[in-house]
């Protein structure tokens, strides 16, 4: 990527990856929603939006560069995904902050400098970001998660049997074959979204196939990932590396309709 052939400076920063950060999209090991994210990396709330970009330097220290270009980081995404090179170099002005550390797991390293690692510290630098071990269990690893049922969705929807899940459409939705006090919690706070809108960023809504949405709603101990023409699936905290399928039944459809109305959703 951008900066990984170019020649070693002290000021040099090599581009490994870029994220966004905005109430439609942000990393969410960060937070349930868009103000937890940002207050995870000191950084003010604003609707606009931030992109990160994860790099090295010329000496190999991990940083991760906040800038307030957020198209400039999106175009650069974009070009990534579709295979296509993109020389992200943000201009100077568009600068909000440099963080030491990386807050995800990158698995490539820019070539010719030392292998990554936390910069040195010096006196009143934050702690170095990290990303959240994958040995332990808690609301960063419920969030990841979510975030990889929502990527790989056919994988995790061909292992439900819609006969032994699925209730019939008359069935109430607490008499479903396995009760679960956890996801019935975290099915009455996303109600609750509908009455009083959450924070931004709590419930996003993204494309899916067939018209159809993804949606994605975190709360206090759990996180949803949904098709609005389809289940919806529940990760708790109490509920270690567990997913926890949700048939649809005569409430889920209405729920999963009336929160896609409120959600953001990316521009």
């Amino acid at each position: 990527m951008a900066g990984a052939e170019e020649a070693v400076d002290d000021d040099a920063l090599f581009v490994l990856t870029a994220v966004l950060l905005t109430p439609a999209q942000f990393p969410s090991v960060l937070g349930d929603d868009y103000p937890a994210a940002c207050e995870a990396l000191d950084l003010e709330p604003y609707a606009e939006g931030y992109g990160l970009v994860l790099g090295q330097d010329s000496a190999g220290a991990r940083w991760t560069v906040v800038i307030d270009d957020v198209s400039l980081v999106a175009v650069a995404i974009a070009s990534w995904d579709c295979g296509m090179e993109y020389d992200l170099s943000p201009d100077e002005r568009s600068v909000v902050c440099a963080l030491p550390g990386w807050p995800l797991a990158v698995a490539v390293a820019a070539p010719g400098v030392p292998d990554p690692h936390d910069p040195e510290p010096e006196a009143g630098d934050r702690t170095p970001l990290a990303p959240p071990d994958t040995d332990a269990w808690g609301p960063a690893q419920r969030r990841l998660g979510a975030d990889e049922v929502a990527l790989q969705w056919a994988t995790w929807r061909d292992q439900i049997d819609d006969a032994q899940v699925l209730p019939s459409p008359d069935t109430p939705e607490a008499e479903l074959k396995q009760p679960n006090a956890g996801v019935l919690r975290a099915l009455e706070q996303a109600r609750a979204y509908v009455e009083a809108a959450p924070p931004p960023g709590r419930v996003r809504s993204s494309f899916a196939p067939g018209g159809a949405r993804t949606l994605r709603a975190d709360g206090p101990g759990w996180s949803m990932v949904a098709r609005t023409d389809d289940i919806a699936f529940v990760l708790l905290d109490e509920e270690p590396c567990e997913v926890l399928p949700v048939g649809r039944g005569p409430e889920l459809p209405g729920l999963l309709e009336a929160l896609d109305k409120m959600a953001v959703r990316p521009s």
